[in-house]
Protein backbone atom coordinates (compact mmCIF):
# COMPACT_ATOMS: atom_id res chain seq x y z
CA UNK A 1 0.00 0.00 0.00
CA UNK A 2 2.64 2.60 0.86
CA UNK A 3 4.41 1.62 -2.18
CA UNK A 4 1.56 2.33 -4.24
CA UNK A 5 1.00 5.48 -2.42
CA UNK A 6 4.60 6.97 -3.16
CA UNK A 7 3.52 6.84 -6.55
CA UNK A 8 0.91 9.38 -6.64
CA UNK A 9 2.57 11.37 -4.10
CA UNK A 10 5.72 12.04 -5.79
CA UNK A 11 3.27 13.01 -8.83
CA UNK A 12 1.87 15.50 -7.34
CA UNK A 13 5.14 17.24 -7.05
CA UNK A 14 5.20 17.79 -10.36
CA UNK A 15 3.04 20.21 -12.93
CA UNK A 16 0.01 20.78 -12.91
CA UNK A 17 -0.77 20.58 -9.18
CA UNK A 18 3.61 21.72 -8.73
CA UNK A 19 2.84 20.78 -5.11
CA UNK A 20 7.02 20.56 -5.12
CA UNK A 21 6.96 19.66 -1.61
CA UNK A 22 5.44 16.50 -2.00
CA UNK A 23 8.29 14.98 -4.31
CA UNK A 24 11.13 15.08 -2.05
CA UNK A 25 8.47 13.37 0.38
CA UNK A 26 7.74 10.99 -2.43
CA UNK A 27 11.16 10.24 -2.65
CA UNK A 28 12.14 9.43 1.41
CA UNK A 29 8.74 7.21 1.56
CA UNK A 30 10.00 5.13 -1.13
CA UNK A 31 13.28 4.67 0.81
CA UNK A 32 10.88 3.84 4.22
CA UNK A 33 9.28 1.05 2.17
CA UNK A 34 12.88 -0.22 1.31
CA UNK A 35 13.79 -0.72 4.17
CA UNK A 36 13.97 -4.19 5.73
CA UNK A 37 13.46 -5.41 2.29
CA UNK A 38 15.87 -7.77 0.39
CA UNK A 39 16.55 -7.05 -3.40
CA UNK A 40 13.39 -9.52 -4.59
CA UNK A 41 11.28 -7.03 -2.43
CA UNK A 42 12.80 -4.10 -3.36
CA UNK A 43 12.00 -4.92 -7.01
CA UNK A 44 8.32 -5.71 -6.47
CA UNK A 45 8.22 -2.49 -4.06
CA UNK A 46 9.64 -0.21 -7.02
CA UNK A 47 7.85 -1.38 -10.23
CA UNK A 48 4.76 -0.59 -7.92
CA UNK A 49 5.69 2.74 -6.98
CA UNK A 50 6.54 2.94 -10.29
CA UNK A 51 3.44 2.15 -11.91
CA UNK A 52 1.99 3.83 -10.23
CA UNK A 53 3.72 7.33 -10.97
CA UNK A 54 4.06 6.74 -14.37
CA UNK A 55 0.50 5.57 -14.51
CA UNK A 56 -0.67 8.63 -13.67
CA UNK A 57 2.21 11.23 -14.61
CA UNK A 58 1.49 10.62 -18.28
CA UNK A 59 -1.90 9.97 -18.10
CA UNK A 60 -2.62 12.35 -21.16
CA UNK A 61 -0.98 9.67 -23.59
CA UNK A 62 -4.59 7.71 -23.19
CA UNK A 63 -6.35 11.14 -24.81
CA UNK A 64 -5.84 10.48 -28.52
CA UNK A 65 -3.70 7.23 -28.57
CA UNK A 66 -5.94 4.59 -25.99
CA UNK A 67 -4.58 2.69 -23.35
CA UNK A 68 -1.61 0.35 -25.15
CA UNK A 69 1.07 2.83 -25.38
CA UNK A 70 -0.16 4.42 -22.24
CA UNK A 71 0.30 1.05 -19.89
CA UNK A 72 3.33 -0.10 -22.33
CA UNK A 73 5.43 3.26 -21.80
CA UNK A 74 4.53 3.04 -17.88
CA UNK A 75 5.65 -0.35 -17.34
CA UNK A 76 8.67 0.23 -19.67
CA UNK A 77 9.35 3.04 -16.99
CA UNK A 78 7.87 1.23 -13.97
CA UNK A 79 10.82 -1.92 -14.80
CA UNK A 80 13.43 0.99 -14.75
CA UNK A 81 12.07 1.96 -11.48
CA UNK A 82 12.02 -1.36 -10.31
CA UNK A 83 15.48 -2.09 -10.85
CA UNK A 84 16.55 1.36 -9.38
CA UNK A 85 14.69 0.77 -6.30
CA UNK A 86 16.07 -2.75 -5.82
CA UNK A 87 19.54 -1.69 -5.62
CA UNK A 88 18.51 1.02 -3.61
CA UNK A 89 17.28 -1.19 -0.95
CA UNK A 90 20.50 -3.18 -0.67
CA UNK A 91 22.63 0.17 -0.20
CA UNK A 92 19.40 1.49 2.38
CA UNK A 93 20.01 -2.53 4.03
CA UNK A 94 23.85 -3.05 3.81
CA UNK A 95 24.98 0.31 3.79
CA UNK A 96 25.08 0.95 7.06
CA UNK A 97 27.30 -2.16 7.76
CA UNK A 98 29.34 -1.04 4.93
CA UNK A 99 30.20 1.84 6.23
CA UNK A 100 29.22 1.60 9.85
CA UNK A 101 30.22 4.75 11.17
CA UNK A 102 27.99 7.71 11.84
CA UNK A 103 29.88 9.62 9.14
CA UNK A 104 29.21 7.01 6.59
CA UNK A 105 26.04 6.45 7.77
CA UNK A 106 24.18 9.66 7.26
CA UNK A 107 27.28 11.08 4.76
CA UNK A 108 27.97 8.19 2.14
CA UNK A 109 24.81 6.06 2.31
CA UNK A 110 22.49 9.30 1.42
CA UNK A 111 25.77 9.86 -1.41
CA UNK A 112 25.16 6.53 -2.93
CA UNK A 113 21.65 6.48 -2.90
CA UNK A 114 21.31 9.63 -4.41
CA UNK A 115 23.46 8.20 -7.21
CA UNK A 116 21.79 5.08 -7.96
CA UNK A 117 18.58 7.18 -8.47
CA UNK A 118 20.46 9.22 -10.75
CA UNK A 119 21.71 6.94 -12.91
CA UNK A 120 18.35 5.32 -13.47
CA UNK A 121 17.39 8.50 -14.51
CA UNK A 122 20.43 9.13 -16.68
CA UNK A 123 19.69 5.33 -18.66
CA UNK A 124 15.78 6.01 -19.15
CA UNK A 125 16.18 9.48 -20.40
CA UNK A 126 18.49 7.60 -23.45
CA UNK A 127 17.43 4.34 -23.99
CA UNK A 128 16.33 2.73 -25.94
CA UNK A 129 15.23 4.69 -28.57
CA UNK A 130 16.57 7.60 -27.28
CA UNK A 131 14.91 7.35 -24.24
CA UNK A 132 12.12 9.01 -22.52
CA UNK A 133 13.25 12.40 -20.33
CA UNK A 134 10.39 12.97 -18.46
CA UNK A 135 9.45 12.40 -14.69
CA UNK A 136 12.95 13.26 -13.77
CA UNK A 137 12.80 14.27 -9.97
CA UNK A 138 14.64 17.50 -11.41
CA UNK A 139 11.30 18.74 -13.25
CA UNK A 140 9.00 18.91 -10.01
CA UNK A 141 11.23 21.37 -8.66
CA UNK A 142 10.86 24.23 -11.75
CA UNK A 143 9.07 26.36 -9.32
CA UNK A 144 10.88 25.88 -6.05
CA UNK A 145 12.98 27.73 -3.89
CA UNK A 146 16.25 25.23 -5.38
CA UNK A 147 15.18 25.72 -9.05
CA UNK A 148 18.53 28.14 -8.76
CA UNK A 149 20.31 25.14 -8.53
CA UNK A 150 20.40 23.71 -11.55
CA UNK A 151 22.50 26.27 -12.77
CA UNK A 152 25.26 24.96 -11.23
CA UNK A 153 24.32 21.37 -11.40
CA UNK A 154 22.35 20.92 -14.41
CA UNK A 155 19.02 18.80 -14.26
CA UNK A 156 20.63 15.44 -13.30
CA UNK A 157 22.54 17.25 -10.33
CA UNK A 158 19.77 18.94 -9.24
CA UNK A 159 17.67 15.33 -9.38
CA UNK A 160 20.94 14.07 -7.24
CA UNK A 161 20.26 17.15 -4.38
CA UNK A 162 17.10 15.96 -3.92
CA UNK A 163 17.26 12.89 -3.45
CA UNK A 164 20.41 12.92 -1.34
CA UNK A 165 18.45 15.29 0.95
CA UNK A 166 15.07 12.76 0.66
CA UNK A 167 17.55 10.04 1.59
CA UNK A 168 19.28 11.68 4.84
CA UNK A 169 16.23 12.63 6.33
CA UNK A 170 15.32 8.91 6.11
CA UNK A 171 18.97 8.36 7.80
CA UNK A 172 18.31 10.29 10.29
CA UNK A 173 15.35 9.38 11.57
CA UNK A 174 16.90 5.64 11.53
CA UNK A 175 19.59 7.37 13.50
CA UNK A 176 17.78 6.63 17.31
CA UNK A 177 20.61 6.94 19.08
CA UNK A 178 21.17 10.53 18.20
CA UNK A 179 18.88 13.52 19.78
CA UNK A 180 15.81 14.91 18.09
CA UNK A 181 17.56 18.33 18.64
CA UNK A 182 20.90 16.85 16.56
CA UNK A 183 18.75 15.42 14.27
CA UNK A 184 16.43 18.70 13.36
CA UNK A 185 20.16 20.91 13.47
CA UNK A 186 21.71 18.86 10.75
CA UNK A 187 18.11 18.20 8.51
CA UNK A 188 17.55 21.80 8.86
CA UNK A 189 21.13 22.73 7.66
CA UNK A 190 21.36 20.52 4.85
CA UNK A 191 18.49 21.95 3.73
CA UNK A 192 20.05 25.45 4.61
CA UNK A 193 23.03 24.56 2.72
CA UNK A 194 21.14 24.57 -0.49
CA UNK A 195 19.03 27.19 -0.30
CA UNK A 196 21.60 29.79 0.57
CA UNK A 197 23.46 29.17 -3.14
CA UNK A 198 23.37 31.88 -4.89
CA UNK A 199 21.83 32.41 -8.43
CA UNK A 200 23.88 31.89 -11.39
CA UNK A 201 24.65 35.48 -12.90
CA UNK A 202 23.74 35.86 -16.03
CA UNK A 203 25.31 38.70 -18.05
CA UNK A 204 23.23 39.89 -20.91
CA UNK A 205 25.07 40.58 -24.32
CA UNK A 206 22.41 42.64 -25.68
CA UNK A 207 18.23 42.47 -26.02
CA UNK A 208 15.88 40.96 -29.14
CA UNK A 209 12.63 42.15 -29.63
CA UNK A 210 10.64 38.73 -30.40
CA UNK A 211 7.07 37.63 -31.79
CA UNK A 212 5.67 34.23 -30.71
CA UNK A 213 2.66 33.69 -32.16
CA UNK A 214 0.02 30.93 -30.92
CA UNK A 215 -2.60 29.86 -33.65
CA UNK A 216 -5.23 27.88 -31.71
CA UNK A 217 -4.99 25.39 -34.06
CA UNK A 218 -6.33 21.57 -33.64
CA UNK A 219 -3.00 20.56 -35.21
CA UNK A 220 -3.13 16.71 -33.49
CA UNK A 221 -2.25 13.53 -35.21
CA UNK A 222 -6.10 12.38 -35.97
CA UNK A 223 -7.69 15.88 -36.14
CA UNK A 224 -9.56 16.51 -39.29
CA UNK A 225 -8.60 19.73 -41.06
CA UNK A 226 -8.48 21.14 -44.58
CA UNK A 227 -5.31 21.80 -46.03
CA UNK A 228 -3.57 25.14 -45.08
CA UNK A 229 -5.85 25.53 -42.20
CA UNK A 230 -3.66 25.09 -39.26
CA UNK A 231 -1.36 28.00 -41.56
CA UNK A 232 -4.20 30.47 -41.69
CA UNK A 233 -4.69 30.34 -38.49
CA UNK A 234 -1.28 31.36 -37.94
CA UNK A 235 -1.39 34.14 -40.47
CA UNK A 236 -4.29 35.43 -38.53
CA UNK A 237 -2.77 35.27 -35.20
CA UNK A 238 0.45 37.20 -36.65
CA UNK A 239 -1.74 40.10 -38.79
CA UNK A 240 -2.65 42.05 -36.08
CA UNK A 241 1.36 42.12 -34.87
CA UNK A 242 1.70 44.34 -38.45
CA UNK A 243 3.43 47.82 -37.77
CA UNK A 244 5.20 46.62 -34.28
CA UNK A 245 9.33 46.24 -35.19
CA UNK A 246 10.41 43.04 -33.75
CA UNK A 247 13.79 41.45 -34.88
CA UNK A 248 11.84 38.00 -35.74
CA UNK A 249 8.88 36.16 -35.76
CA UNK A 250 8.59 32.64 -34.09
CA UNK A 251 5.78 30.30 -34.89
CA UNK A 252 5.36 26.43 -33.07
CA UNK A 253 5.82 23.07 -34.63
CA UNK A 254 3.59 22.00 -37.09
CA UNK A 255 2.17 25.49 -37.49
CA UNK A 256 1.96 25.43 -41.48
CA UNK A 257 0.55 22.38 -42.58
CA UNK A 258 1.41 22.96 -45.91
CA UNK A 259 5.72 23.07 -46.55
CA UNK A 260 6.17 26.09 -48.24
CA UNK A 261 9.40 24.96 -49.41
CA UNK A 262 7.47 22.73 -52.07
CA UNK A 263 4.22 24.76 -52.34
CA UNK A 264 4.33 27.94 -53.81
CA UNK A 265 0.82 29.46 -52.31
CA UNK A 266 2.34 28.74 -48.85
CA UNK A 267 5.96 30.30 -49.74
CA UNK A 268 3.79 33.40 -50.73
CA UNK A 269 1.56 33.44 -47.04
CA UNK A 270 5.23 33.67 -45.37
CA UNK A 271 6.76 36.15 -47.91
CA UNK A 272 4.14 38.55 -47.71
CA UNK A 273 4.16 38.60 -43.40
CA UNK A 274 8.06 38.27 -43.56
CA UNK A 275 7.52 41.56 -46.45
CA UNK A 276 4.87 43.49 -43.84
CA UNK A 277 6.94 42.45 -40.51
CA UNK A 278 10.43 43.82 -41.84
CA UNK A 279 11.05 40.31 -39.88
CA UNK A 280 12.29 36.82 -40.17
CA UNK A 281 9.64 34.27 -39.41
CA UNK A 282 11.13 31.08 -37.63
CA UNK A 283 8.54 28.53 -38.77
CA UNK A 284 7.63 24.79 -37.93
CA UNK A 285 6.43 22.51 -40.70
CA UNK A 286 6.55 19.27 -41.98
CA UNK A 287 9.60 18.69 -44.92
CA UNK A 288 9.90 16.23 -47.65
CA UNK A 289 13.61 16.28 -48.94
CA UNK A 290 14.85 12.98 -51.17
CA UNK A 291 12.16 10.87 -50.53
CA UNK A 292 12.18 11.46 -46.46
CA UNK A 293 9.88 13.40 -44.10
CA UNK A 294 11.81 15.56 -41.47
CA UNK A 295 9.77 17.20 -38.40
CA UNK A 296 11.41 20.76 -39.42
CA UNK A 297 11.71 23.99 -38.30
CA UNK A 298 12.98 26.66 -40.93
CA UNK A 299 14.02 30.69 -41.03
CA UNK A 300 12.39 32.15 -43.80
CA UNK A 301 13.06 35.42 -45.33
CA UNK A 302 10.78 37.01 -47.42
CA UNK A 303 12.51 36.87 -51.07
CA UNK A 304 14.76 33.68 -50.27
CA UNK A 305 12.45 31.46 -48.59
CA UNK A 306 14.11 28.83 -46.41
CA UNK A 307 17.87 30.06 -45.30
CA UNK A 308 18.56 27.31 -42.90
CA UNK A 309 16.61 24.10 -41.62
CA UNK A 310 16.90 22.28 -38.53
CA UNK A 311 15.02 19.02 -38.76
CA UNK A 312 14.28 17.13 -35.47
CA UNK A 313 17.25 14.68 -34.32
CA UNK A 314 15.42 13.12 -32.03
CA UNK A 315 11.79 11.48 -33.51
CA UNK A 316 9.50 10.29 -31.08
CA UNK A 317 8.87 7.15 -31.12
CA UNK A 318 5.75 4.83 -31.41
CA UNK A 319 4.44 8.40 -32.58
CA UNK A 320 6.63 10.49 -34.99
CA UNK A 321 8.76 6.95 -36.30
CA UNK A 322 8.25 3.51 -35.79
CA UNK A 323 11.25 1.38 -34.55
CA UNK A 324 11.38 -2.01 -35.33
CA UNK A 325 8.33 -1.93 -36.92
CA UNK A 326 7.94 -5.84 -38.09
CA UNK A 327 8.83 -6.92 -34.60
CA UNK A 328 6.02 -4.45 -32.67
CA UNK A 329 3.30 -5.00 -35.13
CA UNK A 330 1.99 -7.74 -34.22
CA UNK A 331 1.22 -7.00 -31.13
CA UNK A 332 -1.16 -4.17 -32.22
CA UNK A 333 -1.19 -3.92 -35.70
CA UNK A 334 -4.02 -1.41 -35.83
CA UNK A 335 -2.27 0.63 -33.71
CA UNK A 336 1.05 0.53 -35.17
CA UNK A 337 -0.34 1.07 -38.91
CA UNK A 338 -1.89 4.63 -37.46
CA UNK A 339 2.01 5.52 -37.66
CA UNK A 340 1.67 5.86 -41.58
CA UNK A 341 4.78 7.89 -41.97
CA UNK A 342 8.62 7.46 -40.40
CA UNK A 343 9.74 11.13 -39.76
CA UNK A 344 14.36 10.26 -40.87
CA UNK A 345 16.53 11.77 -38.40
CA UNK A 346 18.10 15.11 -38.70
CA UNK A 347 21.49 16.00 -38.78
CA UNK A 348 21.60 20.09 -39.47
CA UNK A 349 22.79 21.74 -36.35
CA UNK A 350 20.23 22.92 -34.04
CA UNK A 351 21.36 26.99 -33.71
CA UNK A 352 20.28 29.67 -36.09
CA UNK A 353 22.04 32.73 -37.16
CA UNK A 354 18.79 35.13 -37.14
CA UNK A 355 20.61 38.61 -38.75
CA UNK A 356 23.45 38.30 -36.08
CA UNK A 357 21.26 37.07 -32.92
CA UNK A 358 22.06 33.64 -32.42
CA UNK A 359 18.79 31.17 -31.98
CA UNK A 360 18.73 27.53 -30.31
CA UNK A 361 16.16 25.59 -31.80
CA UNK A 362 14.53 22.88 -29.89
CA UNK A 363 11.00 21.12 -31.80
CA UNK A 364 8.78 19.81 -29.19
CA UNK A 365 10.31 16.91 -26.64
CA UNK A 366 14.04 18.52 -27.89
CA UNK A 367 13.96 20.45 -24.67
CA UNK A 368 14.27 17.50 -22.58
CA UNK A 369 16.95 15.97 -23.80
CA UNK A 370 20.51 17.05 -22.08
CA UNK A 371 22.98 16.51 -25.12
CA UNK A 372 21.09 19.10 -27.74
CA UNK A 373 20.51 22.23 -25.26
CA UNK A 374 24.33 21.67 -24.71
CA UNK A 375 25.07 21.38 -28.18
CA UNK A 376 22.71 24.71 -28.47
CA UNK A 377 25.22 26.47 -26.03
CA UNK A 378 28.05 25.34 -27.62
CA UNK A 379 26.90 26.89 -30.79
CA UNK A 380 26.53 29.98 -28.99
CA UNK A 381 22.67 30.51 -28.86
CA UNK A 382 21.89 33.25 -27.38
CA UNK A 383 18.20 32.45 -26.79
CA UNK A 384 15.95 29.37 -27.15
CA UNK A 385 13.34 28.90 -29.13
CA UNK A 386 11.20 25.64 -28.11
CA UNK A 387 8.73 25.14 -30.95
CA UNK A 388 5.56 22.64 -29.88
CA UNK A 389 2.21 21.21 -30.50
CA UNK A 390 0.64 20.10 -27.73
CA UNK A 391 -3.10 19.45 -29.70
CA UNK A 392 -2.60 15.95 -29.31
CA UNK A 393 -3.12 16.46 -25.30
CA UNK A 394 -5.70 18.88 -24.90
CA UNK A 395 -6.38 20.42 -21.74
CA UNK A 396 -3.65 17.91 -19.68
CA UNK A 397 -0.73 18.25 -17.81
CA UNK A 398 1.40 17.56 -20.72
CA UNK A 399 1.71 21.15 -21.62
CA UNK A 400 2.78 22.22 -18.23
CA UNK A 401 4.99 19.51 -17.62
CA UNK A 402 6.86 20.35 -20.58
CA UNK A 403 6.81 23.96 -19.80
CA UNK A 404 8.26 23.34 -16.51
CA UNK A 405 11.06 21.82 -18.56
CA UNK A 406 11.75 24.77 -20.32
CA UNK A 407 11.53 26.91 -17.11
CA UNK A 408 14.53 24.93 -16.05
CA UNK A 409 16.22 25.13 -19.14
CA UNK A 410 16.38 29.15 -19.20
CA UNK A 411 17.99 28.57 -15.62
CA UNK A 412 20.36 25.82 -16.77
CA UNK A 413 21.79 27.42 -20.15
CA UNK A 414 20.84 31.12 -18.86
CA UNK A 415 19.24 32.03 -21.67
CA UNK A 416 15.68 33.43 -22.39
CA UNK A 417 13.13 30.39 -23.85
CA UNK A 418 10.54 31.38 -25.75
CA UNK A 419 8.17 28.53 -25.21
CA UNK A 420 6.03 28.76 -28.01
CA UNK A 421 2.87 26.02 -28.75
CA UNK A 422 0.28 25.57 -31.34
CA UNK A 423 -2.27 25.65 -28.72
CA UNK A 424 -0.44 26.19 -25.59
CA UNK A 425 0.95 26.24 -23.09
CA UNK A 426 2.90 29.29 -24.60
CA UNK A 427 5.48 31.38 -22.35
CA UNK A 428 7.83 33.44 -22.06
CA UNK A 429 10.98 32.71 -20.02
CA UNK A 430 13.89 34.51 -18.51
CA UNK A 431 17.12 33.24 -17.23
CA UNK A 432 16.15 33.33 -13.63
CA UNK A 433 12.78 31.11 -14.67
CA UNK A 434 10.20 34.26 -14.17
CA UNK A 435 7.29 34.17 -16.60
CA UNK A 436 7.96 37.49 -18.75
CA UNK A 437 4.48 36.70 -20.85
CA UNK A 438 2.16 33.79 -21.32
CA UNK A 439 -0.57 33.10 -23.09
CA UNK A 440 -4.11 31.47 -22.68
CA UNK A 441 -4.39 27.86 -23.53
CA UNK A 442 -6.27 26.78 -26.68
CA UNK A 443 -6.76 30.84 -27.47
CA UNK A 444 -5.55 32.06 -30.29
CA UNK A 445 -3.03 35.02 -29.85
CA UNK A 446 0.99 36.43 -29.48
CA UNK A 447 3.43 37.33 -27.22
CA UNK A 448 6.03 40.31 -28.21
CA UNK A 449 8.47 41.23 -25.71
CA UNK A 450 11.97 42.45 -25.84
CA UNK A 451 14.15 39.88 -24.12
CA UNK A 452 17.66 39.61 -22.96
CA UNK A 453 20.16 37.77 -24.88
CA UNK A 454 23.49 35.98 -23.04
CA UNK A 455 26.74 34.61 -23.84
CA UNK A 456 27.14 33.62 -20.39
CA UNK A 457 28.73 29.37 -19.42
CA UNK A 458 27.16 28.45 -16.55
CA UNK A 459 28.52 25.61 -14.54
CA UNK A 460 25.45 23.65 -15.70
CA UNK A 461 26.68 23.79 -19.27
CA UNK A 462 29.95 24.10 -18.83
CA UNK A 463 30.19 20.31 -16.35
CA UNK A 464 27.20 19.29 -15.99
CA UNK A 465 27.26 16.19 -18.16
CA UNK A 466 30.62 15.38 -16.33
CA UNK A 467 28.74 15.87 -13.01
CA UNK A 468 26.20 13.47 -14.02
CA UNK A 469 28.63 10.75 -14.67
CA UNK A 470 30.06 11.50 -11.84
CA UNK A 471 27.57 11.01 -9.33
CA UNK A 472 26.15 8.07 -11.37
CA UNK A 473 29.40 6.73 -11.21
CA UNK A 474 30.13 6.55 -7.10
CA UNK A 475 26.53 5.41 -6.91
CA UNK A 476 27.16 2.15 -9.21
CA UNK A 477 30.52 1.91 -7.49
CA UNK A 478 28.68 2.42 -3.54
CA UNK A 479 25.94 -0.50 -4.35
CA UNK A 480 28.50 -2.63 -5.98
CA UNK A 481 30.47 -2.77 -2.42
CA UNK A 482 27.32 -3.26 -1.04
CA UNK A 483 26.17 -6.01 -3.06
CA UNK A 484 29.54 -7.62 -2.58
CA UNK A 485 29.18 -7.49 1.76
CA UNK A 486 25.72 -9.15 1.28
CA UNK A 487 27.12 -12.06 -0.75
CA UNK A 488 29.79 -12.29 1.54
CA UNK A 489 27.60 -12.18 4.36
CA UNK A 490 25.49 -14.95 3.21
CA UNK A 491 28.71 -16.97 2.15
CA UNK A 492 29.58 -16.93 6.30
CA UNK A 493 26.41 -18.15 7.13
CA UNK A 494 26.31 -20.74 5.14
CA UNK A 495 29.74 -22.03 6.15
CA UNK A 496 28.59 -21.10 9.58
CA UNK A 497 25.54 -23.05 9.13
CA UNK A 498 27.25 -26.04 7.36
CA UNK A 499 29.79 -26.84 10.21
CA UNK A 500 27.16 -26.27 12.75
CA UNK A 501 25.57 -29.35 10.48
CA UNK A 502 28.75 -31.47 10.52
CA UNK A 503 29.25 -31.67 14.37
CA UNK A 504 25.83 -32.47 15.11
Amino acid sequence: MLAAATGGILDAGFPDRSWWVLAPLGVALMMVALLGRGPWAGLLIGMVAGLSFWLIHISWLTLYLGPVPWLALAGLESIFFGIGLALIGVVLNVGPRVWPTVAGRLGVVPVVVAGLWTAREAISAVWPYGGFAWGRVAISQSESPFNGLVAWVGMSGLTFLIVWLSTLAVQLVREVQFGALARWSIAVASVALLLVVPAWPTVPSGTARIAAVQGASDAGLFARYSPGQILADHTSATLPLIGQKVDFVVWPENASDIDPTRSADAAKVLDYLGTAMSAPIVAGTITQRDGKFYNSSLLWKAGEGAVDIYDKVHPVPFAEYMPDRAFWRPFAPELIDLISRDYAIGTQGNVFDIDGIRAGIAICFDIADDQLVQEMISGKAQVILAQTNNADFGYTDESVQQLAIARLRAIEAGRTVVNISTVGTSAIITPDGETLDRLQTWEPGAMVETVPLSDTVTPAMSGGRELEWFVSGLGLAGCALCLLNALRTRRRSRVRSDGKGGRG
